[in-house]
């Protein structure tokens, strides 16, 4: 009687919707969550994670710059670009913001084909979304190297107040950063893609959550456009 209820017990434990029967789920690769595919769960939490820093990030450049007592520089003189011997304000900043954008139009088809388990095609959207991202994060090099060779510096520059620029370098520095670990990921999984990695699964539920990483990519991109170039 008494091994019989511990055997029972045991099993209540082990149940799947106990903490053991938890753990044991995610140990075996399972899907948790009501029937949500581990992998994009903790990329959800990861985002969510990230959202809070940018958000930081935001928050307190947009403290900075409402409490500082000194003028606050003008963006569109300082991102501006002389072409054809025209000074254009934000020319590049556009150009960039185009660019990622139509990076996510890219990763969403590359998205959908996966769905289709047309290898060639979801490869070859994302290596197009990859290129994107690159070009962004060349232009964004261009930048800084313009900036920096103006006399911007993290602790001072020459158009106005110092925080200025440990605004941006901080906030497009991290950002910069994000992109590049998106390329590198792009196009380890267009790799796996083309080489049939997920064939012997049938499931391309990967190419969709390296696609929610891009998206939250370039939202967040969106935001830093509006609130410090555009304000």
């Amino acid at each position: 009687m008494t091994e019989q209820t511990l055997a029972n017990t045991a099993d209540t434990v082990a149940g799947p919707h106990t903490l053991r029967g938890l753990v044991d789920n995610w140990s075996t690769d399972q899907e948790v969550f009501k029937k949500v595919h581990w992998g994009k769960a903790m990329m959800w939490i990861f985002l969510v994670s990230d959202t809070f820093i940018f958000g930081c990030f935001l928050t307190a450049y947009m403290t900075v710059r409402s409490s500082t007592t000194v003028p606050w520089p003008n963006t569109s003189e300082v991102f501006a670009l002389t072409l054809f011997g025209e000074s254009i304000p934000l020319i590049l900043i556009a150009i960039m913001t185009f660019i990622l954008i139509s990076s996510s139009g890219t990763m969403a088809m590359a998205v959908n084909f996966g769905y289709r388990r047309d290898r060639v095609k979801t490869c070859l959207l994302m290596f197009a979304t990859a290129a994107f991202g690159a070009s962004f994060v060349g232009m964004q090099a261009f930048e800084w190297t313009k900036l920096i060779m103006e006399g911007a510096r993290p602790w001072e520059n020459p158009w106005g107040a110092a925080q200025f620029s440990s605004c941006f370098f901080m906030i497009t520095g991290f950002h910069g950063f994000h992109v590049s670990v998106g390329v590198i990921y792009l196009i380890t999984i267009a790799i796996k893609v083309l080489k049939g990695d997920f064939e012997a699964k049938g499931n391309y539920e990967v190419v969709e959550i390296t696609g929610l990483y891009w998206h939250f990519v370039d939202l967040v991109w969106v935001f830093i456009f509006a609130f410090f170039y555009l304000w």
